[in-house]
């Protein structure tokens, strides 16, 4: 066979399955990790569905900032969905395995809804922008046809920009190995195993996350600086607190959704002194960690949301109580008659 043809055969190669070895030199405590991972999906799941439940159930919350809240409240229940269940998978059974296309299929999906999330991040810093600096004007710019483009733009641009992943991935030659040193199929994780030139891949890769999380970054910055300096110019000590508090719960979940997401990209291609198991342990958390936290933080610093969600207890209480008093009463008459 000549040269050339063996260069064709190589390039071919496309490997049926790819292992996901879980976190490198920590295998041995792997069980014992997932407990918390499990506990941690499992108030995801619980706190988005509250969220969605009390947000869609009550009309007065049908405003744009509680809109784009439940949007996000979506994206992250099928983020962690994507991927918690594979990697709680391989952690109790050592179910390893993952066909190459539903590795492509997984690897889609977080990276669109990752980039969907940074899009409705921007959208909500846009909507405080409105809020405060405009606040006469919010009614007619956040309409609900605006508030619904929103939503189909970020789709829109987290499936554009992944696509190319998908098909940059095929192209790849997987000569030497299989093996994903990753609990789940990321971009660069896959890239990396790769024996042929991988050097568009990792452009490409760095391109997509400027014109996401970058873009997205300088655009909330500027946005809180305007935000800030109207904020300096209200004469009231209370109205100035009360603008303050209304953008307290959008910043912290910012800082812990795009933090781990830069640590977790700029550690793949520059982090080669970084350990394995360090850098996988922190891109587990950067995928389960803000899911998790943003209906915690926005349930319990938005007076609304807790207002709502402790009247829908209080009411399920008192109907069991009066259930429980009927049922008793019922009862009673009933032995009465009886008797």
């Amino acid at each position: 066979m000549s040269q050339s043809s063996k260069t064709i055969n190589q390039s071919l190669v496309r490997p049926e399955y790819f292992i996901l070895v879980g976190i490198p030199g920590l295998e041995d405590v792997q069980v014992w990790i997932s407990i918390p991972l499990c506990i941690m999906y499992l108030i995801t799941v619980l706190g988005n569905i509250v969220m969605l439940y009390v947000i869609l159930s009550e009309e007065s919350l049908h405003k744009p900032m509680y809109l784009f809240l439940s949007m996000l409240s979506v994206v992250d229940l099928l983020l962690s969905s994507t991927t918690s269940p594979k990697i709680l998978w391989v952690f109790w059974f050592s179910s390893k395995n993952i066909e190459f296309d539903a590795c492509l299929t997984q690897m889609f999906f977080i990276h669109t809804l990752t980039a969907m999330e940074s899009t409705i991040l921007l959208a909500m810093a846009f909507d405080r922008y409105v809020a405060i600096c405009h606040p006469l004007r919010y009614n007619s710019v956040l309409t609900n046809n605006r508030i619904a483009t929103f939503g189909v733009l970020a789709v829109i641009r987290g499936s554009l920009l992944t696509i190319p992943c998908i098909f940059l991935i095929k192209r790849l030659s997987y000569c030497s190995t299989n093996i994903i040193s990753h609990t789940y199929c990321e971009h660069m994780a896959i890239v990396k195993i790769a024996c042929s030139d991988t050097t568009i891949n990792q452009i490409y890769g760095l391109t997509a996350l400027s014109l996401i999380i970058a873009v997205d970054t300088v655009c909330v910055t500027l946005s809180y600086t305007v935000i800030a300096r109207a904020v300096m110019k209200l004469s009231s000590n209370e109205a100035r607190h009360k603008a303050i508090s209304t953008c307290g719960s959008h910043i912290c979940v910012i800082l812990i959704s795009y933090v781990p997401a830069l640590f977790s990209f700029f550690s793949h291609r520059f982090g080669n002194n970084i350990s394995p198991k360090i850098h996988i342990t922190l891109a587990n958390l950067y995928i389960l960690i803000p899911p998790m936290c943003n209906p915690i933080i926005y349930g319990v610093k938005t007076k609304e949301i807790q207002d709502k969600i402790c009247l829908i207890l209080y009411i399920k209480q008192k109907y069991k109580m009066r259930t429980t008093q009927i049922a008793s009463y019922v009862s009673s008459n009933h032995n009465m008659l009886l008797y």
